[in-house]
């Protein structure tokens, strides 16, 4: 009877530690997380500093510090990148509220880093051409230093890399890139009643964080791909306040990053709507000019 007694007393002291444990875990879900600074500060430094700042870097260094069968300055700097993202990106989905698929983010780092390290190869040998006088706002049989090479065949090589280039590096390099903020955000809503606001650091790279989104939608030629996510970002928006949810504060930040990408793409169309050279460049629906390709037929030459 005594072990029966003490028994039933462990089941009961087991259950309301149970559910004590239970409604914590309930309380701090319904917590807001706070705003991961760190992490949107690092995102944003180093797409700045090695992504953005990678084909500036190799116009500013004088040449003769890297000879052109050497790797360039921009060279390293896309390999730290190749590195350092992966990692950021890994972190953020750490921190999700929501466990994430860990076989859908992995597959997603490996392709990232696949098509990252495709584009590292053909845009080394991309601005080894500008060197020698390759114009972007023109394809590759248009290229006076291209359409003239014998034998032909060697065109058909260039267009080759610039397939993996701009196209496959591209796809590989951006289509997992921004799925995993996706997934990222499908963990960001919260049942909270508190009113969820940006706080002043988040304001402060919320501009430069879409400025760099922008960059990469256009640079990258993957306006399409953007647009789906953003829409499917604010259907999910719309279904999850159906079910009494709203985006937390990183969820705020990150769907306000790509509105104001949004707004930045559709000012940079209009205002290139009516340039004959880019149109003919890029012809049909949506037209999206790339920022080197208008810095190579406008801004390059006036200096």
């Amino acid at each position: 009877m005594q072990a029966t007694r003490k028994r039933q007393t462990n089941n009961i002291q087991t259950s309301t530690q149970n559910r004590k444990i239970v409604s914590r875990e309930n309380a701090s879900s319904e917590k807001s997380p706070k705003f991961h600074l760190d992490l949107w500060l690092w995102l944003t430094l180093e797409n700045w500093i090695l992504d953005f700042g990678r084909p500036i870097i190799m116009i500013v260094l004088p040449l003769e510090w890297f000879p052109l069968n050497k790797p360039s300055a921009g060279d390293y700097f896309h390999m730290a990148y190749n590195v350092i993202t992966p990692i950021l990106l890994l972190k953020l989905v750490e921190r999700s509220p929501k466990v994430l698929s860990r076989s859908a983010v992995y597959l997603c780092i490996i392709t990232l880093v696949m098509g990252a390290s495709i584009h590292l190869v053909g845009d080394s040998i991309n601005h080894r051409l500008l060197l020698s006088g390759y114009q972007l706002h023109l394809s590759v049989r248009e290229n006076p230093i291209i359409k003239d090479l014998k034998p032909a065949s060697l065109i058909d090589s260039f267009e080759l890399l610039y397939y993996y280039d701009e196209q496959l590096g591209h796809l590989m390099w951006y289509i997992p890139y921004f799925l995993i903020f996706f997934l990222y955000f499908t963990g960001c809503f919260t049942k909270t009643k508190e009113q969820n606001v940006i706080p002043l650091s988040g304001w402060l790279l919320l501009g430069p964080s879409a400025l760099y989104y922008w960059y990469l939608v256009t640079e990258g030629q993957i306006f399409e791909l953007f647009l789906l996510i953003f829409v499917a970002m604010v259907a999910m928006v719309m279904l999850q306040q159906r079910k009494g949810l709203r985006p937390d504060i990183n969820g705020l930040f990150l769907l306000g990053s790509f509105t104001g990408t949004m707004v930045l793409v559709v000012v940079w169309v209009t205002y290139l709507w009516n340039d004959p050279d880019l149109r003919k460049k890029y012809p049909g629906l949506l037209y999206v000019p790339e920022p080197w390709s208008y810095y190579s037929l406008h801004v390059k030459d006036s200096h």
